[in-house]
């Protein structure tokens, strides 16, 4: 083990990264791999990679993240493979763009096995101290100013800082100030931001009570098992062998939202004392009882934080109420009637960056050479951070070198569709990512993550030739199933007219799993599989989706008529349509970054524009004609 740096000299760097959490290790780990010297500073080493919040790693929207930072040779993957104990596959019966893999992770493992990761690289080291300040010259930075006193040197700074600027913890209407317990904040460093030109704005997350596993009574609780069929993120995990543990479900009744209602007098959401803007998507359990009144109960997940199983993360109860009010609230739950808490949920308020202060490399426009990802931008979750986190390592290296920086498209990688979000639209409220923002999630599916961006993987090198080989024998796998599929016919007994294999295939009660024994092809992974069967069953419209994003591309640019009626557009919300009408934009381009812009809406302007279906003047009803 690498020993912790305590020296009291000056430190220097080519790449400094500030806080290692998910954002942070991606950032580091990619900077130091590219051969760039890469300095990790983080308050606490212990907490290196710290699942702050849930112990689960992918889910709708976010397993595309994780598969993608896999595929251009990060981090998150591996480790997520490692510290799994369940597995569990979401929406595998609907359609392909919506399939997500979701591991729950044992945290102490997940944390041990990045912060190794970290240790064991070459041209990177961990040193914990406490960053101050941003130092910079003519719009240039030059490194940091740390609050022992010392200074760091660098040529380019990646900020990660989590939710520790200003972070201000609540449980009721106690406050203590706090990146996360157990941890201080970062309180100068927002001012320096400030001063640097940059705009803050201030959030709010929140986590739920954790509880004593041996004080629950599981035995009445539906069961949620690991899958039978265990799909590692990684490419280069062979095989997931998963220990046997298992979740519970149950949910909140009225009694328990009549609790919550009495507390609301000393809830620092609803008394005004946070002024933050909390997640719309995953709110707390006293938002939730508010917004949705007519409802009588809410799902409670018990996740088991390790594998032992002695500690529960209650998902689905997220608070900042009193403990008081939180411990009589679990109470009222069923199974949770003698419920023991280690330590009470809470809130925490924190700034971040408006992050349309950034170039779609993750660089701030105000400041050469410094780059922010993670909860900074106004984002949420592990593996929006991580995906942010590997970009702004990537591009902060290739800077150092004099290479162009990788900026993914919205039609190559969930990844390009985030960061275009973010430094396009902005956010704010903590921004979750959903498949819905994909305007092109046909393409950017989970099974073909390693395809579609090999080339870009390729061409940034933190996959070895090796792992490049795997992958392309993978792709010439996927080319002869589907040349068999296509010289093959059905025997008479199963099918009298004889189709081709890949014309049955696209039956819609055929898989092709139930094809196997015809191919003779031996043994073929999930990934493979899934894959062919996409491209036959869904070809049309991946091709379609295919030409939409290259036509998208092109007509970015294309100028929009000073006088169009955008209320007489089919497609468009009344709602944007009339703000696009009084902001009237130049160009497509300019419309993107009309604030509520949807990839859909964006859709409907573009080939609009393209088919000459403009509408100058008209009524609605005159446009449909």
């Amino acid at each position: 083990m690498v020993p912790r740096e305590t020296t009291s000299q000056n430190l220097r760097a080519q790449v400094v990264v500030v806080g290692a959490g998910h954002a942070g290790c991606e950032a580091a780990l990619a900077s130091a791999r590219l051969g760039v010297d890469t300095l990790l500073l983080t308050i606490n080493r212990d907490r290196v990679a710290e699942m702050s919040c849930n112990p689960a790693i992918g889910g709708l929207g976010k397993s595309q993240i994780v598969r993608e930072i896999d595929a251009l040779g990060g981090e998150m993957a591996r480790i997520a493979d490692a510290a799994a104990i369940q597995f569990r596959r979401l929406n595998a019966s609907r359609g392909p763009a919506v399939r997500a893999r979701r591991v729950q992770c044992d945290m102490g493992d997940y944390h041990r096995a990045m912060l190794a990761a970290v240790e064991g690289c070459e041209h990177l080291r961990l040193v914990e101290a406490m960053v101050d300040e941003v130092l910079e010259e003519g719009g240039l930075v030059l490194g940091l100013s740390l609050a022992d006193g010392r200074r760091v040197e660098a040529e380019a700074v990646v900020l990660t800082t989590g939710t520790f600027l200003r972070g201000m913890m609540f449980t009721g209407l106690e406050q203590e100030a706090g990146g996360r317990v157990g941890d201080p904040p970062a309180q100068n460093l927002s001012a320096c931001l400030e001063g640097l030109g940059l705009k803050l704005g201030r959030l709010k997350t929140g986590t739920p009570a954790r509880l004593l596993a041996d004080s629950l009574n599981l035995d009445e609780l539906e069961v949620q098992a690991s899958d039978a069929v265990v799909l590692p993120f990684s490419l280069d995990t062979e095989r997931l062998d998963l220990p046997n543990v298992v979740c519970h479900v149950t949910r909140t009744n009225p009694k328990t939202h009549e609790i919550i209602r009495s507390g609301l007098d000393r809830s620092p959401l609803f008394s005004g004392v946070i002024k933050g803007v909390g997640a719309r998507y995953c709110p707390s359990i006293e938002d939730k009882v508010m917004r949705f009144a007519d409802r009588e109960s809410h799902q409670v997940i018990l996740e088991p934080t390790d594998r032992s199983g002695r500690i529960i993360y209650p998902n689905g109860i997220s608070t900042s109420l009193p403990a008081d009010v939180q411990l009589a609230m679990i109470r009222s739950i069923p199974g949770l009637e003698q419920a023991e808490v280690i330590e009470a949920g809470y809130g925490i308020e924190y700034d971040y960056v408006h992050p349309t202060q950034l170039k779609g490399s993750l660089e701030t426009k105000a400041i050469a050479g410094l780059f922010l990802a993670g909860q900074i931008n106004g984002t949420s979750g592990y593996e929006e951070a991580a995906g942010q986190g590997l970009m702004a390592g990537i591009n902060a290296s290739r800077k150092l070198r004099g290479l162009d920086s990788v900026v993914l498209g919205r039609h190559e990688a969930f990844i390009g569709v985030m960061i275009d979000d973010l430094v396009t639209r902005g956010t704010e409220e903590p921004y979750r990512m959903f498949s819905s923002r994909a305007e092109f999630r046909l393409m950017l599916r989970e099974d073909n993550a390693a395809e579609r961006l090999h080339a870009c993987a390729e061409s940034i090198g933190l996959v070895d030739e090796a792992r490049l080989e795997k992958r392309r024998a993978e792709h010439r796998q996927v080319d002869e199933v589907l040349a068999t599929l296509r010289d093959l016919r059905m025997p008479r007994d199963l099918a009298p007219k004889r189709p081709s294999l890949e014309k049955f295939l696209r039956r819609p009660e055929t898989h092709i799993k139930d094809l196997l024994h015809l191919l003779d092809m031996g043994p073929l992974s999930t990934d493979v599989l899934e894959r062919v069967e996409v491209q036959v069953k869904y070809q049309g419209y991946v091709e379609r989706q295919i030409r939409e994003a290259e036509q998208l591309e092109k007509q970015r640019g294309r100028r929009l008529p000073e006088d169009m009626d955008y209320l007489g557009i089919p497609g468009l919300s009344t709602e944007l349509a009339e703000k696009l009408s009084r902001l009237k934009p130049r160009d497509l381009d300019q419309a993107s970054r009309v604030d509520g812009m949807t990839p859909a809406a964006l859709m409907v302007l573009s080939l609009r524009v393209a088919r000459g279906l403009v509408p100058r003047g008209t009524t609605g009803s005159e446009a449909g004609r």
